[in-house]
């Protein structure tokens, strides 16, 4: 009976220890998004780049999801897949958002700014790469940290398309690939969305 009592504290302890490591990892990630949000979205009002508000929007919406992950942490896992389900809803919301941009960029028909675009571009690059290499050990512990894991990759994904969007603007001379790749970026949310929130509705239900 006393090894079971042992064993169970260590277990306790564990578990501690690994939300405490969780929340300095999502403390470190929100502070970076927040960071990039700010610099990133100036950056595509001024270059007049879909992408890049698009991308800069994600961040925003990222900061959010890392604040609501921080709050269930130490939570049930229905909690915790509560908070995977409305990361899914912020992460479709986004998706839906950037379309609409994408919609206005056509009417306009302007050329963004590819230098603007590939220096903020780059720089969000780096970033989302630091987030995900601290995020990447996490992702299989349970659905909220899962979910956290998602939209960090999905940010590398849309940075490298940021980039490619650059150089065929500057090449092209033509808004046209700021918009398909906003598009593109669009469908990438929606779809990343319905994976979340199909993998937490489950957990959701009354047991």
């Amino acid at each position: 009976m006393s090894a079971d009592c042992c064993s169970a504290k260590a277990a306790e302890l564990e578990k501690v220890a690994r939300q405490i490591e969780q929340r300095r990892v999502l403390v470190a990630v929100l502070v970076i998004n927040v960071a990039m949000f700010v610099l990133e979205f100036g950056a595509g009002v001024v270059a007049g780049s879909t992408a890049l508000m698009a991308d800069a929007s994600d961040m925003l919406g990222d900061a959010i999801v890392y604040a609501v992950s921080l709050y269930a942490l130490a939570r049930s896992n229905r909690w915790k897949a509560g908070a995977a389900m409305l990361k899914g809803v912020v992460i479709c919301a986004l998706g839906i958002g950037i379309a609409f941009n994408v919609v206005a960029k056509v009417n306009s028909g302007v050329a963004p700014s590819s230098a603007l675009m590939l220096c903020f571009g780059g720089l969000a690059l780096v970033a989302n790469l630091v987030c995900l290499r601290l995020l990447t050990r996490f992702r299989h512990q349970d659905v909220n940290m899962a979910s956290t894991f998602e939209c960090s990759r999905n940010d590398v994904i849309n940075n490298c398309g940021v980039l490619l969007a650059a150089v065929l603007v500057w090449w092209l001379a033509s808004p046209w690939p700021d918009v398909i790749i906003g598009s593109l970026m669009a469908l990438i949310f929606l779809r990343s969305a319905i994976r979340v929130i199909r993998e937490a509705a489950p957990q959701l239900r009354p047991a």
